[in-house]
């Protein structure tokens, strides 16, 4: 069973959104209020979401689904990459080619010849080609490899797609739609929360708040395909919560607590 307490949601800045400013209305159902000029999400309803998207990929998952997790941000490449490899997911982090999605057969043609560089260079033909050749292929290969290492294997179209920042993604999301793939998104304050199926309301700009989201989106993909073979397995997030700092938001708010001061209210761009 995997889990999140609100203790940690809020030890990973999960709450902190962005300045007023730069918010986008149709998130103000998610937000809990602001200090210092920055929107605090309201964590309950974090939980809740979370749980909502949680349920959904580990269905895909347990029905054989296959999902595609997406960051491309500097500070979620490497965490998205890793939880996707550890969850047994495609990624895409470097950046989004357009017509990932929407032009497949093409993309697939891409990875045809990926492979076939680098078969290659397994068979050793590498060393046989003149030196200005094998610098050809090496740039190829480079170039082809950055872009497609983390969707080599991923014959037919994704099931779902797990975006960090949609915003940031608007390409990746703008052919999910098209193509009417459900995504399940972390969506910060800026975000527009109707062009997802499955909005996760939380920091998309911190690595802690980044990390702690696309981990438990991976456990649930890992225990999607667990279920394939064990019956009756679920998945959830704590809903109840021992402690005084475990409060969810709206219950802070009824009894008017301040649930983080303004010097801990980071600087988001």
């Amino acid at each position: 069973m995997s889990s999140v307490s609100m203790k940690s949601l809020l030890e990973a800045g999960v709450h902190f959104g962005h300045q007023k400013s730069q918010w986008n209305p149709k998130m103000s159902k998610f937000i809990f209020g602001h200090r210092n000029k920055v929107h605090i999400i309201d964590l309950a309803k974090t939980v809740k979401e979370l749980k909502k998207a949680c349920k959904f990929v580990r269905d895909v998952a347990a029905g054989g689904g296959s999902i595609l997790f997406v960051g491309t941000k500097h500070q979620s490449q490497e965490i998205v990459k890793n939880e996707a490899i550890r969850s047994g997911a495609h990624y895409v982090v470097s950046r989004w080619l357009g017509g990932t999605l929407t032009n497949f057969d093409t993309i697939r043609k891409n990875v045809a010849r990926l492979n076939e560089i680098e078969k290659m260079k397994s068979d050793g033909i590498f060393d046989k080609l003149p030196k200005k050749e094998i610098s050809k292929l090496t740039k190829e290969w480079k170039k082809l490899d950055l872009t497609l290492i983390g969707i080599k294997n991923m014959q037919n179209l994704p099931s779902a797609i797990f975006i960090v920042d949609p915003v940031n993604e608007k390409t990746a999301v703008d052919e999910s739609r098209r193509l009417k793939i459900p995504i399940v998104a972390i969506c910060d304050t800026n975000s527009d929360p109707d062009v997802v199926d499955y909005c996760i309301p939380g920091n998309d700009d911190a690595i802690k708040s980044i990390n702690l989201l696309v981990s438990v989106i991976a456990d649930a993909v890992l225990e999607g395909k667990a279920a394939i073979k064990t019956e009756g397995t679920q998945i959830s997030v704590e809903e109840k919560y021992s402690s005084d700092e475990q409060i969810p938001m709206t219950e802070a708010a009824e009894n008017k607590e301040v649930v983080v001061s303004q010097e801990n209210v980071p600087e988001k761009q």
